[in-house]
């Protein structure tokens, strides 16, 4: 029996880059592109005539701009909708926004280059679309006000206990699709004084530094993308910069971070599997491993091997996920000791890095 295949609606202004992705997601057995639009009121007549299971969306556009268009799908019929960006700076923030709106995921768009880099262009696409295809569309419940931080805690963060230990505690988070939202939830409600962790959030280069800076005006921690040899502190987050692999290391009590180019790891570059599996190595049971929303199984066999280094792992549940892929795998390895909604992951965390 044929399986459906999924149905894409390209949204863009560039005759280009709708060529290219209609090339690209053509090519795949499960995927149709069932119209492509130069700007959204094309694509809300399309619509009409069938709704996609996916829409790749561009921000800029004339006529009506993509976050606009964005608002009025997810308010009338919502539909999975991934944004599809040049890599610029200036428009990072921007494109996070759509994610606060209800967008799934971010795509760069693809360009000419390397033979490498269209195979990987096309594989990361692919899975986006797919992953989006899966996703659990819902609305997204508005931020919630953070105390500016004005306090001493911003320059100096309170003493604890553990800071005299040598043991000091560590904790790895991955993430894919949905995950943006999932880590706001969980970071903006951490004290302080949390204990240093790691993160990889599957994401484009140029917007991992801008949503490590959305996440630091929200939160009370501090949040930053991560550079190689930053140190990992107590009430400081890291998240892994775009297209690259982040390793936890460690010498003598001081843990800090490495950045790492090299080959798609698990499909993805940061690689979750990557990150845990050096926690595993250089922190074993100091180490508190979150797996979060996500397609795939990026991160399973990684959280297998912290576990058996003798570290605590929590996956979020089936139920608060965007997609259930991720932290499904990891259970379905053996590799998880809790399974939680998202609202009670940080008190876990809290409780089991201290």
């Amino acid at each position: 029996m044929n399986q459906q295949k999924i149905g894409v609606l390209i949204v863009d202004d560039s005759a280009v880059v709708r060529q290219t992705l209609t090339e690209i997601l053509s090519a795949d057995p499960d995927i149709e592109v069932i119209g492509a639009a130069s700007d959204p009121y094309v694509a809300a007549e399309r619509m009409r005539t069938r709704t996609p299971d996916v829409i790749t969306l561009d921000i800029e556009m004339p006529r009506m701009d993509g976050l606009t268009f964005l608002q009025r799908i997810m308010s009338q019929h919502p539909v999975p909708v991934i944004i599809c960006s040049s890599l610029a700076e200036e428009g990072a923030q921007t494109t996070l926004k759509a994610l606060e709106y209800g967008a799934v995921d971010i795509i760069t768009k693809p360009r000419l280059g390397s033979r490498q880099f269209l195979e990987e262009s096309r594989l990361v696409v692919c899975q986006a679309v797919k992953a989006a295809a899966s996703a659990r569309v819902r609305k997204i419940a508005a931020p919630r006000a953070v105390e500016p931080k004005l306090t001493a805690d911003a320059i100096l963060s309170r003493p604890t206990g553990a800071m005299l230990e040598t043991t000091e505690k560590v904790v790895v988070i991955g993430a894919s699709t949905g995950g943006t939202e999932a880590l706001r939830a969980l970071l903006e409600v951490l004290p302080p004084d949390t204990p240093g962790m790691v993160i990889v959030q599957h994401m484009p280069e140029v917007f991992t530094r801008a949503f490590a800076n959305r996440l630091d005006g929200l939160c009370q921690i501090s949040v930053k993308e991560a550079e190689s040899n930053d140190t990992v502190l107590r009430g400081r987050a890291l998240i892994a910069p775009g297209n690259h692999h982040v390793l936890l290391k460690r010498s003598g009590a001081r843990y800090y971070v490495e950045i790492k180019d090299g080959p798609l790891v698990s499909r993805h570059r940061p690689s979750v599997d990557v990150l845990f599996r050096s926690a595993a190595r250089y922190a074993g049971a100091n180490a508190v491993g979150v797996i979060l929303t996500g397609m795939g199984d990026d991160g399973a066999r990684g959280m297998l091997e912290m576990k058996q280094a003798g570290a605590f792992n929590i996956a979020q549940d089936e139920a608060s996920c965007i997609v259930f892929g991720m932290p499904n795998e990891a259970i379905k390895r053996g590799a998880v000791d809790e399974i939680l909604p998202l609202t009670r992951i940080a008190r876990s965390v809290l409780d089991h890095a201290r």
